[in-house]
């Protein structure tokens, strides 16, 4: 296999560190966490005060100012493990990154470090029942009222944290006749009059990631949560578009760590389970379906590994990003589904990790933009446009 470059000997002892982290506080837990729909607060508390949240953010607002490889190792270990349910990822490099990037001084001063403790859990609601990946077309509406307040309505759904959430970035039009251009980002919280949070949403898989309907009826919110205030009014689909590359690449480290975990998986199985007088691994049908499924993988790690250092240098463009996105998790669903093929009939079964990793991989194709959409964005680079 190609060696890996990404990390230093620090990176490394931190995946101890958190290695040991999940063996304490999420392993034990997991299985019951699928069952109750969601993962339970508290874990989120000693993340905090692990430092295992918003790592990336400066020390000044509870952060470790650290690079984002760190963040890469979280993705890739709690995917590797299955612990899907665990939504570290978007609260701390997602959430925090819209206001550390956008948000104004006293935003930033009074959200960060509540959500570098685990005191606020963060989510960002995009997506509608009419509304997907075409963000352009959201109805939610936030209109500005005589004392300077919007006055917020719509409803979300499929809202990764939502059930949990104390704080929500909403995607909402302040200037519906303008498109795109009248999209803000306003910043919700708990407790504000007519937000309302609907059921737990049962899923597929990421069984133990709460994921929830919001409602906005006639929510006032005050002109200050406006992200980034008045300067940023009416550009907030500008912000989305500048931190996509980042969250794409977030679901391909996942995809291609969970494939390697599957393929890792299933060489073992294949090793002690016997048909017909022989272990299945000795059959030439399975030692060259995994020799296929390990070649891929290891192509798409090296792909997502260069995009990362891209990243890293501040150089990873929207379509690359849109590639390795769509690429790696169609790769994903199809690692899952060969493996669990070579598992049998325990291959279906609940209490096998590739099931579960199984029903987990095919939302991924799906979140974070189709990818149709993917491949929409990449041929709009190459020059090529639809109708």
């Amino acid at each position: 296999m190609i060696e890996r470059t990404l990390f230093s000997a620090d990176h490394e002892a931190f995946r101890d560190s958190f290695r040991r982290f999940m063996d304490k506080e999420i392993a034990p837990f997991h299985d019951a966490w699928e069952e109750q729909g969601y993962i339970d607060r508290a874990v989120w508390n000693k993340a905090g005060e692990n430092g295992f949240l918003c790592m990336a953010m400066p020390e000044q607002y509870g952060g470790a100012g650290a690079d984002l490889l760190y963040s890469v190792i979280q993705f890739e270990e709690l995917w590797a493990r299955g612990f899907t349910g665990v939504g570290f990822g978007l609260h701390s490099e997602i959430v925090a990154p819209y206001i550390e990037h956008y948000g104004t001084d006293a935003q930033k001063a009074h959200y960060l470090p509540r959500l570098a403790t685990g005191e606020m859990i963060g989510a960002i609601a995009m997506s509608e029942p009419a509304a997907g990946s075409d963000l352009q077309g959201i109805k939610t509406t936030a209109i500005r009222q005589a004392d300077g307040s919007y006055l917020l309505n719509g409803s979300k759904t499929f809202i990764t944290n939502g059930w949990h959430a104390d704080l929500v970035i909403v995607v909402a039009k302040t200037d519906p006749s303008a498109g795109a251009k009248g999209t803000s980002l306003l910043v919700v919280e708990r407790g504000m009059p007519g937000f309302e949070k609907g059921k737990r949403l049962k899923k597929l898989g990421l069984k133990a990631q709460d994921t929830s309907e919001l409602f906005f009826n006639d929510v006032r919110v005050p002109a200050d949560n406006i992200l980034g205030g008045d300067a940023w009014k009416n550009r907030g689909f500008i912000c989305l578009m500048e931190q996509l590359p980042w969250e794409r690449l977030q679901i391909a480290i996942s995809a291609v760590a969970a494939s390697q975990a599957a393929i890792d998986t299933t060489v073992a199985y294949v090793k002690d389970r016997k048909v017909f007088g022989q272990p299945v691994g000795n059959y030439q049908n399975t030692r060259y379906k995994l020799a296929e499924l390990q070649t891929e993988v290891q192509v798409a790690q090296v792909f997502v590994d260069k995009c990362t250092e891209l990243l890293m240098q501040d150089k990873l463009d929207t379509a690359t990003a849109s590639m390795a996105k769509y690429w790696t998790s169609d790769l994903q669903c199809k690692v899952m589904d060969e493996c669990v093929q070579l598992h049998g009939g325990y291959g279906y079964m609940w209490e096998y990790p590739i099931t579960r990793a199984y029903a987990d991989a095919r939302v991924q194709r799906i979140y974070g933009g189709t990818n149709e959409i993917m491949k929409e964005v990449i041929t709009r680079q190459m020059g090529l446009h639809g109708r």
